[in-house]
């Protein structure tokens, strides 16, 4: 087994590869001054079971690219088998449809990632779950929800006041597994997106009042939805609202919407790597995939149950 990287996650592939007791394999992904994208393998994969890590984070296109170009240097190096290890797939918003004569670009992009040469893909929260079938191959969706538990768990004393909330009827499932995981109340929040880009707080349905909710979702990007669900948590009486967001793409003034938000806190993991503005901001703390990743990858290599993981 040998652990490689692009350009997307170094300090998660880093501790991905601590995690696994092996070095992180010698790859240069480089740009000519064209900023045409180089891949060279500088060390012997051939038979080997190789895991490429790359989040296709901004810049997406970029890390995309790196990442079928990785690939394919490592098929025409005659490797044995190729994991594409994908902390955050980026297109997965763009699953279905949304009008006419537009395309379904994560079903694109999986084409493309089987296409580069993957054998296997192992990803984490993706947005939809029907994604996972767009794969002609196998594809493995972890779930940070054991993560997130365990940082809960630390943080609050008591559980019995927790009530844990999903931010739209969409995101009911993930909200139920966590709830699940210390038997805690869920709520939901019912809003209505009047324009696109825009969230309107509509109502909250569940029993809030005098709790501390988290809240939790898969991606956070503008922050205006997790800033609004706050807003409404507070003016129904919740005590404290943190969120639990597994993927921070954190784009425009994300960062600083929150700093001036009503939030507790925004924790967020390391699928992508965050910038040093958000490391630096005062109410948004990472933490981190890499054992999660680390033990899929292990028993990826040595054909043990993954889904176990979640048991």
């Amino acid at each position: 087994m040998k652990l490689f990287a692009g350009n997307s996650n170094r300090v998660l592939a880093e501790a991905v590869a601590r995690y696994l007791n092996i070095p992180l394999g010698k790859a240069s992904v480089r740009r000519f001054a064209d900023q045409e994208i180089f891949v060279e393998i500088q060390e012997n994969v051939r038979g080997e079971d190789v895991f490429i890590l790359q989040s296709t984070s901004y810049p997406t296109n970029d890390h995309l690219m790196e990442l079928l170009i990785m690939m394919d240097a490592f098929m025409r190096s005659s490797a044995r088998r190729i994991t594409a290890v994908i902390p955050y797939f980026g297109y997965a918003r763009q699953d279905r449809r949304a009008s006419g004569r537009t395309p379904i670009s994560a079903k694109l992009v999986a084409n493309m990632i089987t296409r580069a040469g993957a054998d296997r893909v192992l990803t984490l929260d993706l947005h939809a779950g029907q994604i996972q079938g767009f794969f002609d191959i196998p594809t493995d969706n972890l779930f940070s929800v054991p993560v997130m538990a365990r940082d809960v768990k630390a943080k609050y004393k008591q559980l019995g006041n927790v009530v844990v909330v999903s931010p739209d009827i969409g995101g009911v499932v993930r909200a139920r597994a966590l709830a699940k995981r210390f038997d805690a109340q869920l709520a939901i929040v019912d809003k209505r997106r009047e324009r696109p880009g825009e969230s309107e707080v509509m109502n909250i349905i569940g029993a809030v009042a005098g709790k501390d909710c988290l809240l939790i979702d898969d991606i956070v990007d503008s922050g205006g939805t997790l800033c609004n669900a706050a807003d409404a948590l507070l003016a129904n009486g919740a005590t404290s609202v943190t969120a639990y967001i597994t993927h921070g793409v954190l784009s425009g003034g994300a960062v600083t919407r929150i700093a001036g938000s009503k939030l507790q806190e925004l924790v967020i993991t390391d699928s992508i790597q965050p910038t040093q503005g958000v490391l630096d901001a005062p109410n948004i703390r990472v933490i981190s995939i890499a054992d999660l990743m680390g033990e899929a990858i292990s028993r990826t290599a040595t054909e043990e149950s993954v889904s176990s993981l979640f048991d």
